[in-house]
């Protein structure tokens, strides 16, 4: 308990609001290096501080097992989002208050990241290969993270067998859900031009409003699909709406919305973009997408079997196969090898006095150490 802890709260101790660099990455690269682990940092990125370009800090380490071993990672994030204001305590002091460890980041995710390499620490070296895919930007635009991660690994020849993901999946419990796949997501920039002119002379302009309501109207009223037997129905939500004028007797020139849509393996984001596109244009608009992700889907299988027995064992659950929630790094580690994401209880995550019971940290290196011991033994 006291080792997994004390790894949690010198993570949670150092800031790494997105994107994240410099001194948590220290002291991930020094809980590793003791433990046999070759580490590689490097920084993708050279835009302005706010930017989609802004630098961000990646972490690869390897610690290689006998010649021909199987390769098992573990993947995630030490960038968090921003605190915010109203904490009970400060964010990035880590405070044990009751059974709890609070900070920002102790579920989302390095309470998560402590306990790999807590648990790596209880895998011997030659059970076989294990890497870190740890990244500065998941919170983030997710430019320069783990995708710059999987051009690395791919270069200098480094080939998991499975990956598992440390994202905050459990629901009520620890170990009562495992995300074994995940819906895509598009967001969608919707744009009307139209004429400006006086609100008396209504003939003498052009009002994109009435254009883009009738467009939203039709895309709201949209049924995408019923869910399939993995993933719930998709969705388009409407999510921003935005007229630039500051007169109450002009017409404005231009109407602006967003869409987001997440979407199930009914559809790809090239197709929602294409329809999109169509009605957009029907009605006198034009769209611009930015698709984030496609769905994806590890059935179940050896891997899942890997995860449940090994939550069962130390919880007595069995962990519920799901594809739920929002978008993870795993979008772009699947394209690499079969892969899960479990981790802790998500209740907390993003919200301020954001924290991890202390004694969960434990069960979960357990845990994470089962499954890596099997996976390598597969």
């Amino acid at each position: 308990m006291t080792q997994v802890l004390d790894l949690a709260k010198r993570l949670l101790a150092a800031p790494s609001v997105t994107p994240a660099t410099g001194p948590v990455f220290d002291e991930m690269e020094a809980m590793l290096a003791p433990l046999g682990f070759e580490v590689t940092r490097f920084r993708r990125g050279d835009g302005e501080p706010g930017s989609p370009e802004e630098a961000v800090e990646n972490l690869f380490a390897i610690r290689r097992g006998p010649e021909g071993s199987r390769h098992f990672a573990f993947a995630g994030h030490l960038d968090v989002v921003p605190p915010g204001d109203g904490w009970t305590s400060a964010p990035f002091e880590p405070e044990e208050r009751g059974d709890l460890l609070y900070g920002r980041g102790a579920v989302d995710m390095k309470g998560s990241i402590a306990c790999m390499v807590d648990a790596v620490a209880n895998v011997p070296a030659e059970a076989g290969t294990i890497s870190f895919i740890i990244t500065g930007d998941e919170e983030g635009p997710a430019l320069h993270g783990t995708r710059a991660l999987i051009e690395f690994m791919k270069a200098e020849g480094h080939q998991p067998d499975l990956c598992l993901v440390g994202e905050p999946t459990s629901v009520n419990r620890l170990g009562d859900m495992m995300k074994i796949g995940r819906r895509g997501s598009v967001n969608i920039w919707l744009e009307v031009e139209g004429t400006q002119g006086h609100v008396a002379y209504p003939h003498l302009a052009d009002n994109p409003i009435p254009k883009l309501v009738a467009m939203l109207a039709e895309l709201d009223a949209l049924v995408l699909d019923e869910g399939t037997d993995w993933f719930q129905p998709s969705n388009l939500e409407i999510t921003e709406i935005d007229t630039p004028n500051r007169a109450h007797n002009v017409i404005p020139a231009k109407a602006k919305a967003r869409i987001s849509i997440r979407f199930n393996d009914c559809h790809s984001g090239a197709s929602l973009s294409e329809m999109v596109g169509e009605i957009a244009q029907k009605h006198g608009g034009r769209a611009l997408p930015i698709i984030s992700g496609e769905p994806f889907l590890t059935p179940p299988g050896e891997f899942s079997d890997i995860i449940a027995r090994a939550v069962k064992a130390e919880t007595g659950l069995d962990p519920e196969p799901s594809t739920t929630g929002g978008t993870s790094d795993a979008r772009f580690l699947r394209a690499v090898c079969p892969v899960i994401e479990f981790g802790l209880c998500n209740a907390t995550m993003h919200k301020r006095d954001e924290a991890v019971a202390i004694e969960d940290l434990s069960t979960l290196s357990r845990i994470y150490a089962a499954i890596a011991k099997d996976a390598l033994a597969l």
